[in-house]
C-alpha cells in the first residue's frame, strides 16, 4: 500500500477574474466575543485572499431577527458568500482558516 495516497493535494484558488467581487454576510447575535472574533478572522482571511475584491455585511439577528430569514440562519455566527454563486454558508467564529478557505471555494483539496 502506497502511503502517499492518502496524503491530500491543497491548491489556492484566485478570484476567477480582476472584475469579481465577492459578497459576503456575517450574521452576528450582538457583540459577543465569538462575533467579534468571527468578524476579525473574517476580515484577515479576506485582506489576504481577495485582495480588497469584496464586501462584508454585518447583520445583528438581536437588532434584526427577521433578517435571518433570507438565509435559513439557524446557527451564529454565521457565515453566507452571496456572490460569486453558488451560496455557500460556514457556521462558527471563522477560526480555522483552511475550513474557511475551503469552504469559501479559495481553496482546493483533492
Amino acid at each position: 500500500m502506497n502511503e502517499k495516497s492518502d496524503v491530500k493535494t491543497i491548491k489556492k484558488r484566485a478570484p476567477k477574474t480582476d472584475d469579481d467581487k465577492w459578497v459576503l454576510r456575517l450574521y452576528v447575535a450582538g457583540h459577543s466575543p465569538k462575533a467579534l472574533t468571527a468578524f476579525a478572522n473574517l476580515k484577515k482571511i479576506c485582506e489576504e485572499q481577495l485582495e480588497g475584491k469584496y464586501s462584508i455585511e454585518v447583520i445583528d439577528l438581536l437588532l434584526n431577527p427577521q433578517r435571518g430569514m433570507e438565509d435559513q440562519i439557524l446557527a451564529l455566527p454565521t457565515l453566507v458568500r452571496k456572490l460569486p454563486v453558488p451560496v455557500r454558508k460556514i457556521i462558527g467564529d471563522l477560526s480555522n482558516t483552511d475550513r474557511v478557505l475551503v469552504g469559501l471555494d479559495l481553496l482546493q483539496v483533492g
